[in-house]
């Protein structure tokens, strides 16, 4: 815990060295853009969001900008933002460079860990009018995330394949924010040293790394949908996380990191409480 108050302190000395920018007019182009915002005290200044940013409900009716098929930079324009919050993993580069000739700030979030979403909540800060909600939120995730590991340190060493898809099959490699959060519950991902971050993978593949256990996002009918895929020849657990709490670098990856220790946990026989409902 002392690491943790250490790490506090020196993002809390980092943060108040930091130039106040508040804007008034806020674009997110990323959900997890969105309910970072919202985390960090810019609700009220949210003026546009992309498609899909539907947490926290207010989200839902903001105009939306962007969504897979590109960026409506016309639009954003004429909405006249002071600041753009982006996402390099899913944002079209292309567009990102028109906007920044019209000199509009902008702000790339991509965290690899809960360490990583503390420190973009902090960096908000610069820019929110509740600067100190966006603090206390990181402070939390850090917290949170502490309380976690020393929660589970007792858990028994898993080897565990993530699913994200069937048709292709593909899984997350070691340097993702999925994967780090899946060794917070003491398991290792099969898949960890794969140099491409997401990469595509075969039956056989899988098979050979004999994982002990499946994690994967969606509901009940999921989890049966996967253990349909893999019989005969794959017979384990399949841990089920709630999608957006998992796929979302935002503040719920807290809550789907104890959804998926309260999994883990579980396949010991132990009677943790899980955090079951949504804030």
């Amino acid at each position: 815990m002392r690491r943790v108050s250490r790490l506090l302190l020196a993002l809390g000395l980092l943060a108040a060295a930091l130039p106040t920018l508040a804007a008034h007019r806020v674009i997110s182009l990323a959900p997890h853009t969105t309910e970072l915002a919202y985390a960090a005290g810019m609700g009220d200044v949210l003026v546009a969001v992309s498609a899909w940013s539907d947490y926290p409900p207010p989200a839902r009716q903001l105009e939306q900008v962007a969504s897979w098929q590109g960026v409506n930079i016309e639009r954003i324009m004429a909405l006249k933002p002071d600041l753009i919050l982006a996402w390099r993993g899913g944002n079209p580069q292309r567009a990102m460079e028109q906007l920044a000739a019209f000199s509009i700030p902008v702000v790339y979030i991509d965290p690899g860990s809960i360490a990583d979403i503390a420190r973009a909540l902090d960096n908000l800060a610069r820019y929110s009018p509740h600067p100190e909600q966006a603090h206390q939120a990181a402070r939390q995730l850090l917290k949170g995330e502490a309380e976690l590991k020393q929660r589970y340190a007792g858990l028994r060493h898993r080897r565990v394949f993530m699913q994200f898809g069937t048709q292709p099959l593909f899984t997350a490699a070691g340097d993702t924010l999925q994967s780090r959060v899946l060794s917070l519950c003491g398991a290792t991902n099969v898949f960890s040293h794969s140099p491409v971050p997401w990469p595509q993978v075969g039956r056989e593949q899988v098979l050979l790394r004999k994982p002990e256990a499946i994690v994967t996002i969606g509901n009940q009918d999921r989890s049966e949908a996967i253990r349909q895929f893999w019989a005969p020849h794959l017979k384990v657990p399949v841990i089920t996380i709630k999608e957006d709490w998992f796929s979302r670098a935002g503040p719920r990856m807290l809550d789907g990191a104890e959804q998926l220790c309260q999994g883990m946990a579980a396949l010991d026989g132990s009677t943790l409480d899980a955090k079951k409902t949504e804030e």
